[in-house]
């Protein structure tokens, strides 16, 4: 059993029994003596009452991240025990697919981890100091549960930095991986899980690729498109399908994945998505659907009051390029700005543009992407499909 311990405010003890897993700095009344960086530590409230067992981070203003509510060790039959469970809910809801996420940290009870798998590799994530010590183990662990050919790191991520933690990114376990393909619905699609964005790909957002594709009809515009998973699924049934990236290395991989999935009525444009949708919303209307996917603009909350400006800006000059009874299928993976702000600004802009919207469906990320009632920060990803009257 962990020896150190750590004595957290009334507060921080509040705060895990409404069931969240992040303690403060501030919430912490007694450091525990001689702990390093991503030790397992006890959590015990001002009376000395066992709460449960953490990471311990050294740096960042999250000081701890609960792992049990046991008196438990948390070793390797424990981490294994956690990643078999976590395992166990993607074979429960895909079967047998081979491209999903496997580990999405607090929301499968294993803070500071991502793990996705693209057929016999797996990309993890290792975020916190108490995951990036372990990562030979998680490695194995992984490699031995699913069989798998390769596990690379991708941690070449700026959130890392707040741990104390360095970018890295290579392969952790078995032989570089190569090229890879996988697939989303019909559609095939190339990564390079080493060079790619994320871990390789955005596996969040593939069901609302799939859903968008069913609603694709006449001319369709994908903005952001990266590689093209929504502009992909759209032009299996639209007539014609323009997909903006402006980044050369994206679109390049874009254009191969048309090619692979001879979409030849997908045409792939190298421009600034702002600039093309401003300069297209000067001419008459002309779209049937329009996807909206950008990068998070909100990376904080002091960058939240401009990037609802560009979200705004955004989501107008999109509502002005469709015709009546098109569909905008708009999304922000912006954690700071919730639905609520998100489905505020689409009205803001709607009513700018003299526009009258119907909300469709309101979405998050893929099932492989659960969310922990009680860790809104779970909750990132929103995506809303709208009909313009």
């Amino acid at each position: 059993m962990d020896e150190r311990k750590v004595t957290i405010t009334r507060r921080g003890a509040e705060r895990i029994a409404r069931g969240h897993f992040w303690i403060y700095r501030t919430d912490v009344e007694k450091a525990p003596a001689g702990a390093e960086a991503g030790d397992v530590v006890a959590l015990v409230d001002g009376r000395g009452r066992f709460l449960g067992k953490a990471f311990w981070s050294a740096r960042s203003k999250i000081a701890l991240r609960l792992v049990t509510r046991d008196e438990v060790p948390v070793d390797e039959a424990f981490l294994a025990a956690r990643l078999a469970d976590a395992i166990a809910l993607r074979r429960r809801v895909f079967a047998e697919d081979r491209f999903v996420r496997l580990v999405h940290g607090e929301a499968d009870l294993f803070p500071g981890l991502v793990a996705d798998r693209y057929g016999d590799v797996a990309v993890v994530q290792t975020l916190v100091p108490a995951t990036d010590r372990r990562k030979g183990l998680i490695a194995e662990l992984l490699a031995g549960a699913l069989d798998l050919r390769t596990v690379v790191e991708r941690n070449d991520v700026r959130v890392r930095e707040l741990e104390g933690l360095e970018q890295v990114k290579g392969v952790l376990r078995g032989p570089a991986p190569g090229p890879l393909e996988y697939r989303e619905g019909e559609v095939r699609m190339r990564l390079d899980v080493l060079a790619g964005q994320k871990t390789g790909a955005f596996l969040d957002q593939r069901e609302n690729h799939l859903r968008a594709g069913e609603y694709a009809t006449g001319r369709c515009l994908d903005c952001f498109s990266y590689a093209g998973g929504f502009a992909l699924q759209l032009a299996r049934r639209a007539e014609r399908v323009t997909a903006v990236e402006m980044q050369p290395v994206p679109a390049g991989l874009l254009r191969e994945n048309a090619a692979l999935n001879r979409a030849e009525n997908l045409e792939v444009v190298e421009e600034n998505a702002f600039d093309y949708l401003r300069d297209r919303s000067e001419e008459e209307p002309a779209f049937d659907l329009v996807v909206l996917d950008p990068p998070a603009f909100a990376k904080n909350k002091e960058s939240l009051p401009a990037a609802r400006r560009g979200y705004k800006e955004v989501n107008l000059r999109a509502l002005q390029v469709l015709v009546p009874g098109g569909v905008l299928v708009t999304a922000s993976c912006s954690y700071h700005l919730s639905p609520e702000m998100l489905e505020e600004l689409v009205l803001d802009a709607a009513n700018d543009a003299g526009r009258r919207v119907q909300v469709l469906e309101r979405r998050g990320a893929g099932r492989d992407h659960p969310e922990l009632a009680g860790v809104p920060e779970t909750r990132y990803l929103k995506c809303l499909f709208l009909r313009v009257l």
